[in-house]
């Protein structure tokens, strides 16, 4: 591990991965400073509450003189004032991922959580898992693990936990992220077409993930779920140990007998001849497969079953996804970060498992590449038919790039309706404020998913019926 810098300075620091390498770079005592646009809760309150100066909107001025090194988000473009600023100057720069590796990982045994879905939460587990076990592992998480009300710990063992992105690297390294981190042990969740903007199609991201396999070292492991068929078709390139989980035949840990009382899920895993129950607050069977990765891999470390069963118990989830930001009136808000239509349908799926007689609002908001684009029109319309009522926003942005067709929101909820799903495309956050606060009723559930902030639209649902609840009162 490299000692870093004195002074500091973070180009798009609001990610969720900046944010929690700013804050070990607090931790070891560096001086941070950052720019980003548009920032919100809850990584805009976690830099806050680090005392870092965030600056709000990208100009040359906003590097401090002494800077000695800049570190560069994957979401900076190369025309970026700042990173024009950067240049100019001769300052020395690194990707967030290259910067996260030397001041954070350094040479410990790096697992890596990687997937198109259920990194965040899976990645979160297995940190929650090993700590609570005593491992002291080290960890980076994209988002805020309410267990450490945090997203960061450079740990004391040797080993670090890490969310590993497909995403390229930064406009000067057009390489995935997970590449950077070297991992020895790697959890492989799913593998699925998204990120559009820098893949052309499926294949392309299947190379990526397939060298990784391959660079896995022989006395490491991969961790894989063969219910995901294009995950299972990749495995025999691994040199290393291989572990399979998953509900069908052929996975090494099988996992059966799925339930959710509404409060908590139960399943089985039948691994190594021995069968074994388990209990996690987290819905959805998709949620059961990432809770069987964490279990795999702390009892692949040795931890036995029934300390690792208690452990994943006490798991308490990740902010933003399947949170209930809170119940007003009898309506439940739940914030979710589904923006693929996979995610979509399994978290619906979830929700519907969880309150399963109550009537099932799906608010989304289409504000990644791969939401907001065409491409999926066909598959946004199964994967929103879970619930009872849908409510889209238009696509996020219309800047759009030449060639690039986006969702059609109004042909969507057409589609739905003809389905005999109540559902409405809606111009802005305020209209379907205004539409929930009129329509929604005592018992409704409110699924809202969205990769970003959605004008604060948990909060001020929350707020508008507070008051809707005081008016009613009134008038009784």
């Amino acid at each position: 591990m490299i000692q870093p810098p004195q002074s500091v300075h973070m180009l798009g620091i609001c990610g969720t991965a900046m944010t929690a390498l700013a804050g070990c770079l607090i931790e070891k005592g560096v001086r941070v400073t950052g720019t980003d646009q548009g920032m919100y809760p809850p990584m805009s309150d976690h830099l806050a509450a680090f005392g870092i100066t965030c600056n709000e909107g990208y100009r040359a001025e906003n590097i401090p003189l002494d800077t000695d090194l800049v570190v560069v988000g994957n979401v900076i473009r190369e025309s970026n004032p700042e990173a024009e600023e950067m240049r100019n100057r001769g300052l020395p720069h690194l990707s967030m991922a290259e910067a996260i590796f030397r001041f954070a990982i350094g040479g410990r045994h790096t697992v890596a959580v990687v997937g198109t879905h259920g990194k965040t939460t899976t990645t979160s587990l297995a940190a929650h898992l090993l700590t609570d076990l005593g491992a002291k592992p080290g960890f980076l998480i994209g988002g805020i693990a309410n267990n450490f009300q945090g997203n960061f710990n450079l740990g004391e063992g040797d080993l670090f936990i890490i969310e590993g992105d497909e995403y390229d690297t930064a406009y000067f390294d057009k390489t995935p992220k997970f590449f950077k981190y070297r991992p020895a042990t790697v959890i492989f969740t799913s593998l699925e077409f998204d990120h559009g903007d820098i893949y052309p199609d499926l294949d392309a991201i299947r190379a990526h993930f397939a060298r990784l396999i391959r660079e896995i070292p022989r006395e490491g492991a991969l961790i894989a779920c063969s219910d995901d068929p294009n995950v299972a078709a990749l495995l025999e390139e691994a040199p290393c140990q291989v572990v399979r989980y998953g509900f069908a035949e052929g996975a090494d840990c099988r996992l059966k007998n799925w339930s959710d009382d509404g409060h908590h899920v139960r399943f089985d895993t039948f691994w190594n001849d021995r069968e074994h129950s388990w209990v996690t607050p987290l819905p959805g069977r998709h949620n059961a497969l990432n809770a069987a990765a964490a279990a795999i891999l702390a009892w692949d470390m040795g931890y036995g079953p029934e300390s690792i069963a208690s452990s994943l118990e006490s798991f308490r989830g990740v902010k933003r996804r399947q949170e209930v930001r809170g119940v007003v009136d009898g309506v439940t808000v739940i914030d979710d970060f589904a923006h693929h239509p996979t995610a979509v349908r399994l978290t619906l799926d979830a929700m519907r498992h969880r309150y399963p007689r109550q009537r099932l609002w799906a608010v989304l908001e289409p504000r990644s590449f791969t939401a907001r684009g065409a491409r999926f029109q066909d598959e946004f319309a199964g994967a929103l038919s879970g619930a009872d009522r849908a409510l889209i926003s238009r696509p996020f942005s219309s800047d759009y790039s030449s060639g690039f067709e986006p969702l059609d929101t109004t042909r969507l909820a057409a589609e739905l309706r003809s389905g005999g799903l109540w559902a409405e495309s809606m111009d802005s956050a305020d209209e379907i404020l205004s539409c929930l606060v009129n329509e929604t009723r005592e018992g409704d559930v409110v699924l809202i998913m969205s990769n970003g902030g959605f004008d604060g639209i948990h909060g001020r649902l929350l707020d508008a019926l507070t008051a809707r609840k005081k008016s009613h009162h009134k008038t009784v």
